[in-house]
């Protein structure tokens, strides 16, 4: 039994052969692409399996008390794929899109998506504060999620946007979650969303606790927002 396989099981998802032989060309690929450009500093194999799989899976519980077939999520920041990439394998009827503003790591998710293959994943060359004030993406998914990409209070202004009213942002965060949260109250409120709550997550035999800061979109976020120009990043709400 993989170490994958094993502990998604805590997080409610029974990966099926086909879906394990898919995180097992997922890994290689990352590792031969990582060889011609920086996509993680994490490769080696136990590494990848905890801290980008199982991390990204471990939204899985949030995703199925929502209910997940036929959703559609967005991946801001999606970079070398986590947490799209996994959950998108965990859940082949949920449509995911990528959205990655360098054009190298948009090759390496079609890649990706093409070997795999991923026919529920779609890879968008584009930034976030463009994309989202194109009428067809705003407002538009169900789930909204990402990683490693910014502090609280810039981070909502480029997902929330994104999502449709009665979806949620779904935030991995690490130890400081829940100071970054409470500083992004107003940033949130003036964007739409309310807090519905911050889940600790434990990672196989790890040590340190990781956390999902999950967001209810509540009322449209105004038309001004995201902000151009660095803005959400150099003056964020």
């Amino acid at each position: 039994m993989s170490l994958l396989y094993q502990h998604a099981r805590a997080f409610g998802l029974d990966l099926l052969p086909t879906q394990q032989e898919q995180f097992e060309k997922y890994y290689h690929l990352l590792v031969e692409w990582n060889e011609r450009f920086n996509l993680t500093a994490i490769t080696e194999y136990t590494g990848v399996q905890t801290k980008h799989f199982l991390d990204s899976l471990s939204a899985a519980p949030v995703l199925e008390r929502a209910g997940v077939s036929g959703k559609t999520l967005l991946d801001v920041g999606a970079g070398a794929g986590f947490p799209g990439i996994p959950l998108a394998i965990a859940y082949p009827d949920l449509r995911v899109t990528l959205l990655e503003a360098t054009g190298k790591k948009v090759q390496f998710l079609d890649e990706v998506a093409r070997e795999l293959p991923l026919e529920n994943v779609t890879a968008v060359h584009e930034r976030a504060e463009e994309f989202a004030h194109d009428a067809k993406q705003r407002a538009h998914y169900d789930f909204v999620v990402a990683r490693a990409l910014a502090p609280m209070r810039t981070l909502v202004e480029y997902t929330l946007p994104f999502a449709r009213r009665g979806g949620q942002l779904i935030a991995y965060k690490a130890v400081e979650a829940e100071r970054e949260t409470g500083e992004a109250q107003r940033a949130i409120a003036t964007l739409g969303g309310r807090v519905r709550e911050i889940i600790p997550v434990k990672l196989a035999d790890m040590d340190d606790v990781r956390h999902l800061v999950v967001i209810d979109k509540i009322a449209p976020t105004p038309a001004v927002y995201p902000r151009a120009g660095g803005l959400p990043k150099n003056k964020p709400l």
